[in-house]
């Protein structure tokens, strides 16, 4: 019987669902899977891209869990494609591969002034508040008011983890250094700002909600944003997730705090809507001084327009959250303008002939883009996983597929890898560490240190 050596690189929700779509499939030959991951512990941004008080969304990790824990599929984590490992290894030892590397860079946000002191991207704020092992141990959080850009749930959860008082974080598992950088922190207002109005945000219901539960902090919503035109009256109407968001803003509406006005609360959470970005201006030491954005108004077709009218509104930091981007992998065709591996259902073309790249397949956002949820990456993997398998007659041909070649090939490297049983050691040694102080489990950060209890180093 064919044999199929599957490599994936990505270890997050998109690589171990690619992997187990494959291994449940009709095929008419035998699947040996090795995923890797430049990450010591597995799930990608389930792991390092969910906020911290989020737990709801973190039970996918039990799905990823059962898949993983069966046995049939290899980890190998920390290991660097391009350095570790590289394309040309790959094609030695399996008969294709599959990228499944998402996107972890934030997108730009092209204004002036974007790049001054005190203006951050959200998503490494998001990485240093989830305790990724390559970013910063410290955050400056000196700002009192500080700017958000952005209404999907992305910017919704940077502007919560702002806002909210570090202690109602300590039942989670909130790294330590990261408890300590918020319980210092100086902030007092944070402003979320969406181009567009009510009706048309990116976020979602659950996410808006958790904002309005947050301990001693007003939400203040201001009524010149909910003159509805007839579009937006009918996305309301005919639209149950609108409909819920109208309900919960009206509800604040009502609130002490509402238009900045009779709140007690030490912190606000404030949210403009018709909002479009002009300039970040700065102090003269180039810090973030203000935020100056144009306000819009329905176009009557759901969109916006420009008024012309100018505002602006002192801060002293600011974070865009306005998507993630994908980022180049050595040898592996990449466009620029997008952020995505350039393919075509899955299979991965050339960049400059747009022909087919055999044995090379993307899955994920990596294939098409940061939008979608879980269900999207589903139904991502099976097409890709669908046309790997009809792809069968042109698959590589290593020269050596035997399975035991792999860790073979790291030792000779050097490369510290860590496997399932290194993994299943890390989340033990997390869950210990927090049940003393009655905690889910406390993130180990350092990646020196999480190699070393995975590979059960003393």
């Amino acid at each position: 019987m064919t044999k199929l050596r599957l490599a994936i690189v990505g270890a997050g929700p998109a690589g171990i669902y690619a992997a187990d779509i494959l291994l449940k499939a009709e095929r008419k030959f035998d699947v040996s899977i090795d995923l890797f991951d430049h990450l010591p512990a597995p799930y990608g941004l389930v792991r390092y891209g969910v906020a911290p008080d989020h737990p709801r969304i973190k039970g996918i990790i039990t799905a990823l869990r059962e898949v993983l824990d069966r046995g049939d599929i290899r980890i190998f984590g920390n290991v660097r494609f391009g350095t570790d490992i590289t394309l040309e290894d790959l094609k030695q030892h399996y008969n294709a591969v599959i990228f499944a590397t998402g996107a972890i860079r934030d997108a730009s946000l092209d204004i002036p002034g974007i790049d001054a002191i005190g203006s951050y991207g959200a998503a490494d704020y998001v990485s240093w508040y989830d305790g990724h092992p390559d970013f910063p141990r410290e955050w400056p959080l000196d700002a009192e008011s500080v700017a958000v850009v952005g209404n999907g749930n992305v910017a919704l959860d940077v502007a919560r983890l702002l806002a909210k008082h570090a202690e109602d974080l300590l039942p989670t598992e909130v790294p330590d250094n990261v408890y300590a950088g918020l319980a210092s922190s100086k902030v007092t207002d944070v402003h979320v700002f969406g181009r567009r109005g009510p009706a048309n945000v990116k976020f979602t219901p659950l996410e808006l909600r958790e904002l309005g539960e947050l301990r001693d902090v007003d939400m203040v919503v201001y009524d010149e944003d909910f003159d509805y035109d007839e579009a937006s009256r009918d996305a309301v109407a005919s639209n149950k997730q609108v409909m819920v968001i109208d309900r919960v803003l009206q509800s604040w509406r009502k609130r002490p705090g509402a238009n900045g006005v009779g709140g007690e609360a030490s912190r606000r959470l404030h949210l403009h809507f018709y909002a479009k970005p002009v300039e970040v201006r700065t102090d003269d030491d180039g810090r973030v001084s203000s935020f100056v954005y144009e306000r819009t108004r329905p176009d009557g077709e759901g969109g916006v327009v420009g008024t012309g009218e100018l505002r602006e509104v002192p801060v002293q930091a600011l974070y865009r959250a306005v998507g993630y981007f994908g980022s180049p992998l050595p040898g592996v065709p990449f466009d620029e303008k997008h952020g995505v591996i350039p393919n075509r259902e899955g299979r991965v073309l050339s960049k400059d002939s747009n022909e087919r790249v055999p044995g090379v397949y993307a899955t994920g956002w990596i294939k098409r883009g940061p939008v979608g949820l879980i269900g999207h990456t589903k139904s991502d993997a099976m097409e890709t996983i669908r046309n790997l398998i009809n792809d069968q007659g042109t698959w590589w041909q290593p020269a050596h597929p035997q399975e035991a070649s792999i860790p073979a090939l790291l030792e000779s490297r050097g490369v510290e890898w860590t496997d399932l049983d290194g993994w299943h050691r890390l989340d033990e040694h997390e869950i210990g560490l927090g049940e003393p102080q009655g905690r889910a489990r406390i993130k180990v950060v350092e990646r020196d240190e999480m190699v070393r209890v995975s590979r059960d180093e003393a």
